[in-house]
């Protein structure tokens, strides 16, 4: 089964449920963080029984959560939706920057990539999840429009907002100034599970790179 098609479910919803669904926004509605709890919690309990992504049906989730289809539905549009939320809230959350100086922000913003690596490396689950994630193209591709995308723009905002005041020099694109800066720490996270992820790496590399990135005195 796809993980789009949610249509072959066999519908347990009653016809005001249904017709709630149709006419309701997809996230607009005050949301019950107990129920959503739920959900979140019952997808986490069938991948820790060994079910796989591809056979995760809204039905199946429902019974474990113990609320209706149209229950998920209001709350999200699809499964992808709901996966990517599921990780989200396993991921470290994204960092409040301490707005203190530009490398110390970035210090932060690499930290939490430093702290992802190190809970995937320690929970077989996660691993497993992503794994799945990338043999499922829609799946990842809406991982990446709501996670790591934004997670990227934010980055980059910052170091721009570094050149316009100065601290950064701005003969180098800023897009490039990030992958110098977050590509050392990927390459630590996601291609070599075996390199050390100690701590004050985050610290060294954003000290090292901006060796090169501060201007330089005429």
């Amino acid at each position: 089964m796809s993980l789009a098609d949610h249509g072959t479910d066999t519908d347990t919803d009653t016809g005001t449920e249904s017709r709630t669904r149709a006419c309701a926004p997809t996230r607009g509605r005050p949301r019950s963080e107990a129920v959503e709890r739920a959900i979140t919690e019952g997808v986490m309990k069938l991948l820790e029984d060994g079910v796989p992504l591809a056979e995760l049906s809204i039905e199946r989730i429902a019974r474990t959560a113990g609320v209706g289809k149209a229950t998920i539905y209001r709350r999200w549009p699809g499964k992808e939706e709901l996966f990517v939320d599921v990780v989200r809230e396993a991921e470290p959350q994204d960092p409040e920057l301490p707005g203190i100086s530009l490398r110390d922000d970035l210090v932060a913003m690499t930290e939490q990539l430093r702290q992802r690596g190190l809970m995937t490396r320690s929970s077989a689950l996660l691993h497993n999840v992503y794994a799945q994630m990338k043999s499922t193209p829609k799946l990842w591709d809406a991982y990446h429009a709501t996670v790591v995308e934004p997670r990227r723009r934010r980055q980059v905002e910052l170091l721009r907002r570094g050149q316009e005041t100065g601290e950064l020099r701005t003969d180098i694109d800023a897009e490039l100034m990030n992958d110098m800066i977050v590509g050392p720490m990927l390459l630590r996270t996601v291609m070599r599970f075996d390199a050390d992820l100690p701590e004050g790496l985050s610290e060294l590399l954003v000290d090292t790179v901006l060796v090169a990135l501060r201007p330089v005195d005429s």
